[in-house]
C-alpha cells in the first residue's frame, strides 16, 4: 500500500523566532549609608564628599552619620553641602539597604544589620571572627569585600592604593625613628655629600616593597631588596628603569645585609593565611643598635621573628636594642590621602551598582567583582572562610545561574 503524501496547509506557516537576549535590568537609586567607624584606630572613611555629591547628582541618596569623616578631616558641613543626609542616629545610618565602610563590621555592628542589607567594607581575614559572619548569613546580608574584587584589568585596585600609600610612608617613618629623638641612633636617612648612604634592606618586591624602593632610592639610600620570586624581582627592575641589588631569600646572605642596615622594611605576605616569618631572632640580635625594623605584614603575624603588634597610641618598642614599628594599619595614619583613594575606586563602583539596578545584577555582567562577594543574600561564598570556620560554601557562580 503506498504511503500517504504529507498534507501541507497553505494556512501553516514557517517563521525564525527572535533571539531572547541578556536585557539589563533598569537602573535603581540607592540609599547609601556612611557610618561612622568605631574600629580600633580607623580614621578613614570610604567615600570622600566629592565623591557623594557626585553620587547625590545621578539621583542617589546618601546618609552619613555625624563626625563620619571627622579622622580624614571632612568636616559635616561638607558632607551637607555636597547634598548627603547629617544624621546624629547611628540608627538612622544602618536603615539604608546599602552601607559603605572603611572598616570592617565589628561586634558592635552587627545588632544594627537589617535583612537583605548589602555592605561593601574591607573583610581583614586574619581578625575575622566566625559569630560575625554566622549573624550575618542570618540577616542575608550580601557582602563585597574591598581587598578581593577586581578591576577590569584584572587588579585589586584598593589593595593596591593601600599598599601604594603603606610603602610610600615607609621611608618617612624610618626616617623619623632613626632621629636621635625617637630611640634611633641619629642617622640622616639617605645620607649627604661625603658621607656614605644609608643601607636599607627591602624584604619582599610586591607593590609595598616597590614604593618602599622609590622612596629609598629617591632619599639616597642604598637599597637591597630580597623576594623568593625573581619574576617580582625582575618586575622590580623594570618599573624602577634602574638596576637595584636584588636577592633571592637565602639565610646566609640576608643575615649578612642586616648585620650593616640601619632599616630593615618586611613587605612579604602570602595571598591568603599567615606572611612568612623569614628573618630569625638571631638575625635581630646581631643587627646595629639602633637601627629600625618596619614589619608592614604584621596585619598577617608579621615576618620577623620578634614582631609584635603595635599601635598608634605606642607605636614602636626595643628588642635587642633594634627599634620595631609593628602598626598594622598604616594607611589609617595618612587617612585623607588613604580615604580619596578608597573613594576614587568606590564611587564609580556604587554608580554602577546604581545603573545595573544593584549589586545582584552588576555581578552578573561583571565577572571580576565576583571574587570580592563573600556573602550573597546570607549564603556563604568564599571558600578560604568556609574551610577556617567549617561554614557551608555555596558556589557564587550557581547563585546566580540558578536566579535566571
Amino acid at each position: 500500500m503506498p504511503s500517504a503524501k504529507p498534507n501541507i496547509s497553505a494556512a501553516f506557516l514557517y517563521e525564525t523566532l527572535e533571539e531572547v537576549l541578556d536585557v539589563k535590568a533598569p537602573g535603581s537609586k540607592l540609599q547609601i549609608g556612611i557610618p561612622k567607624e568605631v574600629a580600633f584606630q580607623e580614621n578613614r572613611i570610604a567615600l570622600t564628599p566629592d565623591a557623594v555629591g557626585v553620587l547625590v547628582a545621578n539621583g542617589n541618596t546618601v546618609t552619613v552619620e555625624t563626625k563620619a569623616g571627622e579622622g580624614s578631616h571632612f568636616s559635616d558641613r561638607d558632607y551637607a553641602e555636597a547634598g548627603a543626609q547629617v544624621v546624629a542616629e547611628r540608627e538612622k545610618v544602618y536603615q539604608c539597604p546599602f552601607l559603605v565602610k572603611s572598616a570592617p563590621p565589628v561586634e558592635a555592628d552587627l545588632p544594627l544589620l537589617q535583612m537583605n542589607q548589602t555592605i561593601v567594607s574591607p573583610i581583614h581575614l586574619s581578625a575575622l571572627q566566625k559569630t560575625h559572619i554566622e549573624k550575618m548569613m542570618e540577616k542575608k546580608i550580601t557582602a563585597l569585600s574591598f581587598e578581593n574584587f577586581k578591576d577590569d584589568s584584572g587588579n585589586y585596585p584598593i589593595v593596591r592604593s593601600m599598599s601604594e600609600i603603606a610603602g610610600s610612608a615607609v621611608m618617612l617613618i624610618a626616617g623619623q625613628y632613626l632621629s636621635s629623638f625617637n630611640a634611633g641612633k641619629g642617622v640622616l636617612l639617605g645620607g649627604i655629600s661625603g658621607i656614605p648612604p644609608t643601607k636599607v634592606v627591602i624584604i619582599g618586591a610586591g607593590i609595598v616593597g616597590e614604593m618602599a624602593t622609590r622612596n629609598a632610592l629617591a632619599l639616597g639610600a642604598s637599597v637591597k631588596v630580597f623576594d623568593n620570586d625573581v619574576y617580582k624581582l625582575k618586575q622590580l627592575q623594570n618599573n624602577l628603569g634602574q638596576r637595584v641589588w636584588t636577592s633571592v631569600l637565602e639565610p646566609k646572605i640576608l643575615a649578612k645585609q642586616l648585620k650593616t642596615c640601619e632599616v630593615a622594611v618586611g613587605a612579604l605576605s602570602n595571598e591568603l593565611g599567615r606572611a612568612p616569618v623569614v628573618v630569625t631572632e638571631e638575625m635581630v640580635a646581631a643587627m646595629r643598635p639602633g637601627s629600625v625594623i618596619i614589619d608592614v605584614a604584621i596585619d598577617r603575624g608579621g615576618c620577623f621573628e620578634t614582631s609584635e603588634l603595635t599601635s598608634y597610641d605606642r607605636p614602636y618598642f626595643l628588642k635587642h636594642q633594634v627599634l620595631h614599628y609593628c602598626v598594622p594599619n598604616i594607611p589609617s595614619g595618612f587617612a585623607r590621602t588613604a580615604s580619596q583613594a578608597i573613594s576614587n575606586v568606590l564611587m564609580p563602583l556604587v554608580l554602577e551598582v546604581s545603573d545595573e539596578g544593584g549589586l545582584e545584577e552588576m555581578i552578573w555582567h561583571k565577572f571580576n567583582l565576583r571574587e570580592g562577594v563573600y556573602l550573597f543574600k546570607g549564603s556563604l561564598t568564599d571558600f578560604y572562610i568556609s574551610q577556617k570556620f567549617d561554614l557551608k560554601y555555596t558556589d557564587l557562580n550557581l547563585i546566580i545561574a540558578s536566579r535566571r
